[in-house]
């Protein structure tokens, strides 16, 4: 009887199909296994294009969107270290849920893997730390909440990344970014 009714809710279930826009800020920072320095974080923008394929509640979330981002270290409070800044080409992959599901508004929780690319780096060099010792490419995770409103979609997100992002002799630095953005769907 579950699974019949699990099916039928399938077969009556509204086809999930959009496509838009989106663009926003990000709050992003390196954080190092160096206890000597502090992380600091810098704001960035984003911009790209989304989809989202489901049926009822659930759907899939691909994504393509460029992004700055970047991040500062401090020796103490007065004298800032060095400044990492960088730009990737992100492309997460989300599973989506729709928690509340209106006519006009939705609530919505998505979470999955991101695949980042590094299209361009560079780094206050000091005798630490060098740009050579970027990855071309991460991956990471990215978990969010979001609202739904006729054809915008607000969403706020956090992508945590793996410790490979920097890595030089026993330094290793991974980014952490906290994510909003508006999206305009077209379909």
């Amino acid at each position: 009887p579950l699974l019949f009714l699990i099916l039928s809710g399938f077969v009556n279930a509204q086809p999930i199909f959009n496509l838009g826009l989106k663009a926003g800020v990000n709050s992003s920072k390196i954080s190092f296994n160096i206890e000597d320095y502090t992380s600091e974080s810098i704001v960035k923008a984003h911009f790209g294009a989304f989809a989202r394929l489901g049926v009822g509640r659930i759907y899939v979330q691909p994504e393509a969107y460029f992004s700055a981002k970047g991040g500062e270290l401090d020796q103490n409070v007065l004298n800032t270290v060095t400044a990492f800044n960088y730009k990737t080409l992100d492309v997460p992959v989300l599973l989506g849920f729709k928690l509340l599901k209106g006519k006009t508004v939705d609530l919505h929780v998505v979470a999955g893997p991101v695949f980042s690319y590094l299209t361009s780096s560079s780094i206050d060099e000091n005798e630490d730390f060098s740009k050579e010792y970027f990855a071309d490419n991460y991956m990471g995770f990215q978990y969010g909440v979001g609202i739904d409103v006729l054809f915008l979609t607000l969403d706020a997100r956090m992508e945590h990344g793996n410790n490979k992002l920097y890595s030089d002799a026993g330094i290793n630095g991974k980014n952490q970014t906290f994510m909003l953005t508006v999206g305009l769907k077209i379909f």
